[in-house]
Order: C-alpha cells, then structure tokens, then sequence
C-alpha cells in the first residue's frame, strides 16, 4: 500500500495531513506559544519597550532575516528534481519565495532605520551571542540535516510563528503611532506582510514536508521533524528572552525617529 501523501482538504486545516504531522504540530505546541505570546511582543504591541530592547531586537534578529534567503538556497542544493517525493514541490517553493525573502530583507532595515538604528549598526554592528544562536542553529540545521528537516526548522517553524507573532504586535495601531506618518508606512512593512492572516508559506512548507515523509514515516524521521521545529523555538525564545532583559538606556518611550530615517535615507 502506498504512503504517498495527496492532500485532499484546505491547505490550512491541519485535518488535511497525515496523523504524525498532526501529533507533531499539537506536540510544539506549549513551546510555540511561548515565542507567539512572548512578553517582548505584548510590550512591542503596547508601544512599551525602551530603546535598548527595540535595538537589541533588531540587530539581534538581523542575522536570521538577512540569512534567511541562504537558508532556502542551502535546502535547494538537497532537491534531487524528478527523482524524489516531494522535491519537484520543494524547488518551486523554495526558488518562488528566495526572491520574496530578499525583499523582505529591505523592509526589516527600513523599520530598524525608522526605529533610530542605523544601516551600520545593523549591518556591522556587535550581534549579541544570545541572540546569534538562532543564525547558527539555522544554518546548521539546513546545511546538515534532511530536506525535510531543514524547511521544517526554518519555513514551517520560523516563519509560522513569525506570523503568529507579528499578527499579535499588529492587533493594535499603538506601535504604528510611535513613527512619523512619513514613514509609517516603510516602518511597518514588514511586520504588516508578515502578519497577513491569510499568508500560505509555513502551510506550504508543511505540506511539501509531509510529501517528502509520506504518510507513514519511521519514527526516527518524525522524531527528527520534531526536534527541528521545536529547537527552532526553543532558540527564538532564547533571543527573545535577551531582547527583553536589555537595560533601558534613557528613560523616555521610544521617541519618533523620522529625523534618523531621513539622515540614513541620503546617505544610501
């Protein structure tokens, strides 16, 4: 009897994968939660970081986006096209959203340039190792491991919860207000792409994962899909959990920061 997996329900009901897929995902759950529902992001939403934390954040989280496109291109040299379950869906997926990543790579340094952090900083600036522990899990995790595994860490664990995560600090116009209104819209960019209830990419990567496992994998590869996602999680935690002890350097809220934007935005 054949394990192929054919999904015959909504890409987005997680009734329509295989059993493991949905043990797996109700598995992560509790720890996924703690990267959706981090305290970071109830006092981003509420506009009540300090100026430390929200730096920290962005350079620290910096590597992860600006990597991300390579993390795609690593998981593409493992397609074997023609030849393989599920890898004729991997190569489109993964050739179609490295171009989007990159894009998204512009919009995370226009919200660090509205937020007072400068292209330097972000691009040359000290990355605390707290926070570069995500970068290299990673770029480990795509380099070594499975096809499978490999998207399973990044596109389906990181991207998923990114959109939990953005959608939670958008449910409220509070942050929007902290930037000019000539720069709102640069400045929120990212998090409003990425906080769109209707964005497919971590559903796609599932479903390209259970394509390539079957519908009866071992134990030993479901186990594997397992750790992935939630070491994922585990070291966004880590990072968030640093973002939010950094010390308050001044004590005012985050001030409007289109002056800065404006000085980096003619320098480029």
């Amino acid at each position: 009897m054949s394990d192929t997996f054919i999904r015959e329900g909504e890409l987005t009901d997680i009734r329509s994968y295989p059993r493991w897929a949905q043990d797996m995902v109700e598995s992560c759950a509790e720890v996924r939660a703690k990267v959706a529902e981090h305290e970071l992001f109830h006092h981003m939403r509420d506009a009540a970081l300090n100026d430390s934390q929200i730096s920290t954040f962005l350079v620290g989280v910096w590597p992860v986006i600006e990597q991300f496109p390579q993390y795609m291109a690593q998981n593409l040299l493992k397609v074997q096209y023609g030849r393989a379950r599920g890898h004729d869906e991997a190569r489109r997926y993964l050739i179609r959203n490295i171009r989007v990543e990159q894009n998204h790579a512009d919009h995370w340094l226009n919200w660090a340039l509205a937020s007072g952090v400068s292209a330097g900083d972000l691009l040359h600036g000290e990355v605390p190792p707290e926070t570069h522990a995500l970068a290299h899990w990673c770029w480990h995790t795509c380099e070594r491991d499975s096809l499978a595994a490999g998207m399973a860490a990044t596109n389906y664990a990181i991207e998923g919860v990114t959109g939990d995560w953005s959608a939670l600090v958008c449910s409220k116009d509070l942050y929007e207000q902290c930037f000019d209104e000539d720069v709102r819209a640069k400045a929120m960019k990212w998090l409003r792409l990425h906080a769109k209830y209707d964005d497919t990419h971590p559903w796609e990567a599932l479903e390209i994962i259970c394509h390539v496992m079957g519908t009866n994998p071992t134990q030993r590869g479901v186990s594997l899909i397992r750790s992935r996602v939630t070491t994922s999680y585990e070291y966004m935690r880590l990072t968030l959990d640093h973002c939010m002890d950094a010390q308050e350097i001044v004590s005012q809220p985050m001030p409007l920061m289109s002056l800065a934007y404006d000085q980096e935005r003619k320098r480029a």
